[in-house]
């Protein structure tokens, strides 16, 4: 068995959505898990929206779950849309709040966020987790100028630095511009068009954003900042396989910091599925010559980690699906709000745009197992799962995971050579069966693992007609 380096994983979560620490698999595969529709959250039903609405962000702040997405009518003056936002205490039922702030012809009884003038916005809004941040500073959002400070609109787009221009609230409805801005200024081509992520990591102690740029296609390139304040310059990102990526919306899992998720749209452009007659039906409309059933797209997953510059691609397949119905298959539909949250104990929750440029448009709320992205699988007939060895911190080894009725799960802790440490071998585990979340392992000699904490250890997984989605050492 090779003599691998250790890798140092202390008491973090780890998932099975890239092979960072696999060493073998015996009759397993890793198994990407789509999720399922929880229903539509809001639809098109107010006259300042319109059927070019689009994803921004979804997450869960100070007791409730807010959801921002542009609202865009087809008609001038309107070329860059409306930041809009629904909200819900359960995440099941959501409403659009009448904020009061922003007069729509004659009426300030709409859900459109806007700054201390009444002005409406469009930014893209996030939760900044940084500790110590004031509370009015709380929930940000950018908008995009060129260097000259003027607006860009999403038809619009020169070459030279573009800048992200700041704001700030503390309600998620108030916004006010940031004094002093901070310095996010990049010279990629076509830099910041799209969406772009935006947050405070945990496991690298500072912000990172993850932005849009053009070199022959759609791609993402990353930055960084101490302080919000001053920014490296773009590093584009690379790919074990390129696609066009309309947004990234890359962002940490909440139950593995350093494992950041994208679940981004696949753009692909020129592919045309549906026939005119199709399109017809669909009620699909055209913009300023623009025809909007000319392509498809859906949602794939990647992943990367804490401090990297690449993307895996473990699943190279779709991860949110089209779907039924000609109007799941037209231009830029699809597209993944940036979020990722959790519903209850065993679920988290995920949005989705769905019928793009239709007066059916509405955003969708699919569900997912929580750490259910991917996982370890193991038919009937049963296989090995052997890690590389990793460095560990805790006392008992928990695992995420199911089985059929007649699998089962057993996992052994080897040394570097694959040799099981005393008490600690397959056949000292204690059969694992069931479905659960947060499952303890057990020995013959009881849980405790503590004694192999600091040593060099490969976590085997004999399994039968079971999935683990994911482990770790718990302190």
């Amino acid at each position: 068995m090779e003599q691998s380096t250790p890798v140092y994983i202390g008491s973090r979560r780890e998932l099975f959505v890239d092979r960072l620490l696999l060493d073998r698999l015996e009759n397993v595969r890793l198994t990407m898990h789509e999720p399922v529709s929880g229903g539509k959250a809001i639809e098109l039903d107010s006259p300042w929206e319109g059927p070019a609405n689009g994803p921004v962000s979804v997450f869960f702040y100070e007791g409730r779950y807010l959801l921002y997405y542009r609202a865009m009518r087809l008609e001038p003056g309107f070329e860059n849309g409306i930041l809009c936002v629904a909200e819900s205490k359960d995440g099941v039922h959501w409403t659009k709040p009448s904020l009061g702030i922003v007069d729509w012809k004659g009426s300030k009884d709409n859900n459109i966020v806007g700054d201390e003038n009444g002005k409406p916005l469009f930014p893209a809004a996030w939760l900044d987790t940084r500790p110590g941040v004031p509370a009015d500073e709380r929930i940000k959002a950018y908008a995009i100028i060129n260097d000259n400070g003027q607006d860009m609109t999403a038809v619009q787009w020169p070459n030279g630095r573009i800048r992200l221009v700041m704001y700030a609230s503390g309600d998620g409805f108030h916004f006010r511009k940031m004094d002093p801005q901070p310095d996010i200024a990049c010279g990629l081509s076509n830099a910041f068009d799209g969406g772009n992520s935006l947050f405070w990591s945990e496991a690298e102690q500072q912000y990172v954003l993850y932005l849009r740029h053009y070199d022959n296609g759609r791609k993402i390139a990353r930055m960084t900042s101490q302080d919000f304040y001053h920014w490296t310059q773009a590093v584009p990102m690379t790919y074990e396989v390129y696609e066009q990526f309309y947004m990234n919306n890359t962002i940490p899992y909440f139950r593995a910091p350093h494992i950041y998720v994208a679940v981004a749209p696949r753009f692909m452009e020129g592919k045309r599925v549906v026939t005119d007659e199709q399109s017809k039906q669909t009620g699909i409309h055209s913009y300023k010559g623009h025809r909007y059933d000319l392509d498809c797209s859906d949602g794939i997953l990647m992943t990367t980690r804490a401090g990297t510059t690449h993307y895996d691609r473990t699943f190279r397949e779709t991860f949110i699906r089209p779907g039924i119905g000609y109007g799941h298959w037209t231009s830029r539909t699809n597209y993944p709000y940036t979020g990722l949250v959790p519903l209850d104990e065993t679920r988290m929750m995920l949005f989705v745009n769905r019928n793009y440029m239709q007066d059916t448009w509405h955003a969708e709320r699919l569900l997912l197992r929580i750490d259910g992205f991917a996982s370890a699988s193991a038919p009937w007939e049963g296989g090995r799962l052997v890690t590389k060895p990793v460095i560990f911190e805790g006392g008992r080894l928990e695992i995420n995971y199911r089985t059929g009725a007649a699998g089962h799960i057993r996992v052994g802790l080897a040394d570097k050579a694959g040799e099981f440490y005393p008490g600690f071998g397959i056949d000292d585990c204690l059969d694992i069966v069931g479905d659960e979340i947060g499952r303890t392992v057990q020995y013959a000699g009881g849980a405790d693992v503590s004694a192999l904490e600091g040593k060099p250890v490969r976590l085997v997984f004999d399994m039968r007609e079971a999935d683990v989605f994911s482990f770790r050492f718990a302190k």
